[in-house]
């Protein structure tokens, strides 16, 4: 039977409200910092009619794949095929031609040194934060969730407590900080605008990923 927990108020005063307001100032900041570290576009040149065209097809393709369920399942694997047809398709790209595009991206130093800024913007204050939540915070049950979960949620939701007998509800500082690191965008859309707001966001989930996560994955839970 897991154990029903009494939550101080000085935990929601110290550890929850801090935490939540820190990551959601965090976000904020790095975004704009990695908007000013950016580097200023340069004079556009014509679009390349191939490239308006293939922009065009793509286009074509997703409104295809939206509207499907508008049009016969014999006319939808038609058009399909006429898309996605290995050899003659209009959305087959060959090998030797994508190796060239990827070379020609790499190539450019101006974007080599975008990306390194954007990596940059976005280690350094996930270290430092990571690193802050473990020493303040960590080993704490901040929250708990007004609704039962499975036993499948208790990786996810108290990482840092090596206690089975909690209820599964319950969560941790340190899960309380990944939570907010994954689950601000629809704030962040409300603050910055939504394609702003989800990039915010999408930065993040990507260097988790390449870091592993710093020992976390949410989409990795625990069995039973």
């Amino acid at each position: 039977m897991a154990e029903e927990l009494v939550l101080d108020t000085a935990i929601r005063d110290w550890v929850l409200i801090p935490l939540s307001v820190v990551m959601v100032l965090i976000g904020v900041l790095r975004y704009f910092v990695s908007k000013l570290m950016r580097s200023p576009p340069s004079a556009s040149p014509s679009p390349d009619p191939k490239t308006v065209k293939e922009g065009q097809v793509v286009i074509r393709a997703r409104n295809l794949r939206n509207g499907a369920q508008f049009i016969p399942a014999k006319a939808f694997k038609a058009r399909k095929l006429y898309y996605t047809n290995g050899e003659a398709g209009l959305l087959h790209v060959p090998k030797e031609d994508a190796q060239k595009a990827q070379a020609a991206m790499f190539s450019d130093p101006n974007m080599a040194m975008d990306m390194m800024k954007k990596n940059l913007s976005m280690i350094v204050p996930q270290t430092l934060t990571f690193a802050w939540v473990n020493f303040f915070f960590s080993g704490f049950v901040a929250a708990k969730i007004p609704f039962p979960l499975t036993q499948r949620f208790r990786g996810m939701l108290q990482n840092g407590i090596d206690l089975s007998t909690v209820d599964v509800s319950y969560v941790s500082s340190r899960s309380w900080y990944f939570l907010n690191l994954f689950g601000l965008r629809g704030l962040f859309s409300l603050i910055l605008g939504e394609e702003n707001g989800y990039a915010a966001t999408d930065d993040a989930q990507k260097m988790m990923a390449m870091g592993g996560g710093m020992g976390f994955n949410p989409a990795m839970v625990r069995e039973p």
